[in-house]
């Protein structure tokens, strides 16, 4: 059982240059971006948080900017924005995925100190993520 009380827990937004995007939103939101190293097997790539509070207890939604090459316009997220929904173990949620006539584009993998993730579509062609700390 989820015990997020928030429908999603993360964003991403697929960019091709960071620098230009995080200029974008900082002018547009008046918001200081803090880049972070690529964590985990996640690959090389390029990531900028959005400003957000960290304590788990507030559960608050939080997200970045990635510039990784192939994800925006790719098979795994056309549309260049993906959401994450919080789960105990994202495995769990995962494994009921092609039952109920998705995919799995990525299963669970490790993003460091910052849990593990799974890349899904549902079926209507959405990519979405699946977010868990184990």
């Amino acid at each position: 059982m989820n015990q997020n009380p928030n429908a999603i827990c993360w964003f991403e937004i697929y960019v091709d240059d960071i620098e230009r995007a995080k200029k974008f939103y900082s002018e547009v939101l008046k918001v200081v971006f803090q880049d972070v190293p690529s964590p985990g097997d996640a690959g090389d790539f390029k990531m900028s948080f959005f400003p957000s509070d960290p304590n788990p207890e507030r559960m608050g939604v939080g997200g970045a900017l990635i510039q990784m090459a192939g994800a925006r316009g790719g098979d795994c997220q056309p549309t260049g924005t993906l959401v994450y929904f919080p789960c105990m173990d994202c495995s769990v949620e995962e494994s009921r995925v092609v039952d109920a006539g998705g995919q799995v584009h990525r299963s669970k993998f490790s993003i460091g100190e910052y849990g593990y993730c799974a890349i899904c579509q549902d079926t209507e062609g959405n990519s979405f993520g699946l977010y868990s700390m184990q």
